[in-house]
């Protein structure tokens, strides 16, 4: 069995010094816009998020544009379309973003560029969720909102800002870190309404954001990590729960002491939990994936020994090549 090593930071000197210096940029923007009130200075922290407007002409094989889904509320999504064959019977992918429900939007750099990249590689037609951040919008605002806009595509299966090869039987749901803890969510409340035109066949949670009040192996040991902490999570589920609330709290803990879904009665979506051996989270995404299995549900685990959290934004990296290929093969094996 492979031995965790204590440093993660030695993994991540693989990366590119470009992707280094921004991670870095991102990290010191995300601390410095924290107040000691629980609030966030948007102002600081908008000077760093970079974002890329759509793009009409193809950029890199693939276009995107905009949809408004509700203005009141800045939600929208941005299309990612895939140079195809008219032919062709395209699934579709509805994707969270990542960020601790606290930063980023459907529009930074980071996210527009993994779903452009995911877009490429799977041919699947790309619905990269906006919404709504925390801590103005505390749960269960982002699940609202993702759930709005599935129902929005559900509502408007034959809009023409989707394509007329799109297949929304062939619909699949993910998101990263913050955007996998989402897809869960919004996964079961869809299962529970009942959707006339889409049919959620498999969830990809690329290393979902869950945890809880204990203090698990890997959060205790990886504390160099790059990119996110024990200390920063808690501050991050702070600003996402209710008042009064702690980490037990389901929308954190989702098989925990005080969970209210019974997903084994729900016909919930074949899943693919991806988890990385430097993650703080790993232990919690490990007991994601172990809780998926004991409701009987069909999941598989994709464990990166190597990977830090958010490796997957580096395309230079082994693991991120490797996970393309993963996600790639469990929508061909679904759809197949």
């Amino acid at each position: 069995m492979y031995k965790m090593s204590n440093n993660p930071t030695s993994k991540f000197q693989d990366v590119p010094w470009k992707h280094r210096f921004f991670s870095s940029m991102i990290g010191f923007a995300v601390n410095f816009s924290r107040r000691s009130d629980g609030t966030i200075n948007r102002y600081i922290m908008n000077l760093f998020d970079f974002k890329a407007p759509p793009s009409q002409q193809p950029f890199d094989g693939v276009k995107t544009s905009d949809t408004v889904v509700d203005a009141t509320r800045n939600l929208y999504f941005r299309l990612f379309l895939p140079s195809l064959n008219q032919d062709d019977d395209v699934p579709v992918i509805v994707y969270f973003h990542g960020g601790g429900f606290a930063y980023l939007s459907a529009s930074s750099i980071p996210c527009d560029d993994f779903c452009r990249r995911l877009c490429k590689k799977t041919g699947a037609v790309i619905i990269s969720v906006n919404y709504r951040l925390a801590p103005e919008h505390k749960y269960p605002s982002q699940y609202d909102d993702g759930f709005d806009v599935l129902k929005f595509i559900d509502d408007n299966a034959n809009a023409k800002n989707l394509p007329l090869n799109v297949n929304l039987k062939q619909c699949f749901i993910a998101g990263d870190s913050a955007g996998g803890n989402l897809a869960h969510h919004v996964a079961v409340k869809a299962c529970e309404y009942g959707l006339r035109n889409v049919k959620l066949i498999g969830l990809i949670a690329i290393q979902p954001f869950f945890g809880g009040e204990e203090r698990t192996e890997s959060g205790t040991r990886i504390v160099d990590a790059p990119m996110i902490s024990v200390k920063g999570t808690d501050w991050l589920w702070k600003a996402f729960l209710p008042e009064g609330s702690d980490r037990n709290h389901p929308a954190c803990n989702v098989f925990g002491p005080k969970s209210v879904d019974d997903i084994s009665r729900l016909k919930f979506p074949a899943t693919m939990v991806v988890v990385g051996g430097f993650d703080p989270m790993h232990d919690w995404q490990i007991r994601y994936y172990e809780g998926l299995k004991k409701c009987g549900k069909e999941a598989c685990l994709i464990e990166y020994p190597h990977a830090f959290h958010t490796f997957y934004g580096v395309p230079e990296l082994k693991e991120t090549c490797l996970l393309m290929e993963a996600v790639k093969g469990f929508m061909e094996r679904l759809i197949n």
